[in-house]
């Protein structure tokens, strides 16, 4: 091996050993203080490169506590929610072994993420810039058990419903009922959303059992761009 590949493999391994540090330090720091208590869900975020969903350009900012807008094609905009909020969002949906979910959004990360806690995730974004970004991610850490699909996110992915779980990651003002139809009779969907007038975003966790509406659950206050595909149309309210 030459000096010069022998130089580079020093510096990804030492660039590896530093990511690894930042992604400890983000699950001691921001996660676990926060009532993030599932050790299986905080082992993902340990193991998980979260630089590997993010442009190269943004790679020094993929372990702050702040979220983090990426760019796709024809400058559609994509907010990776704050590690604290996402990972609150899954542990609020209790992913299990052997679901099947669909994740909206995300860029692919959140996908990765559940990869090691359920059995199956489709990874949905309508821009196919990002989705493409997403597959490349979920290859370089050996993730088998996700689909990356690109196409209407409000549409949701009916070809593999139903689905037991389902996590949109970005504001929703309307346009859930299609994702509900996509759901086993006992799922459960997280989406954030204003549940009332003047009570700003929350991620809320909606419930089905036996096939019906089941109610709903706040599970914390977050503040987070409309989704594309989300907006609200006119006279619609939850």
């Amino acid at each position: 091996m030459s000096e010069a590949a022998v130089a580079t493999v020093r510096r990804n391994a030492e660039q590896g050993l530093a990511a690894a540090e930042l992604r400890r330090t983000m699950v001691e720091r921001q996660l676990r203080p926060f009532d993030l208590t599932d050790v299986p869900l905080l082992e993902r975020f340990l193991n998980v490169p979260r630089e590997l969903f993010l442009p190269s350009s943004q790679s020094s900012v993929a372990y702050s506590d702040l979220a983090v807008t990426v760019t796709g094609a024809a400058g559609r905009r994509r907010t990776l929610l704050p590690p604290l909020v996402l990972a609150r969002m899954l542990q609020g949906g209790a992913p299990r072994p052997g679901e099947k979910v669909l994740a909206i959004g995300g860029a692919g990360y959140s996908a990765a993420i559940l990869s090691g806690l359920v059995g199956e995730v489709v990874s949905l974004d309508s821009d196919p810039e990002l989705a493409e970004r997403a597959a490349h991610g979920l290859s370089a850490i050996g993730v088998a058990n996700v689909r990356v699909e690109a196409g209407p996110m409000e549409q949701g992915f009916p070809a593999a419903a139903p689905f037991d779980l389902i996590y949109v990651e970005g504001g929703v003002e309307a346009g859930l009922e299609t994702l509900f139809a996509q759901l086993t009779p006992n799922g459960r969907l997280l989406a954030i959303v204003t549940p009332e007038a003047g009570a700003g975003q929350h991620v809320v966790r909606f419930e089905r059992q036996g096939g019906q509406a089941a109610g709903r659950v706040s599970l914390l206050s977050v503040n987070a761009p409309t989704l594309e595909g989300f907006a609200k149309a006119p006279g619609f309210s939850f």
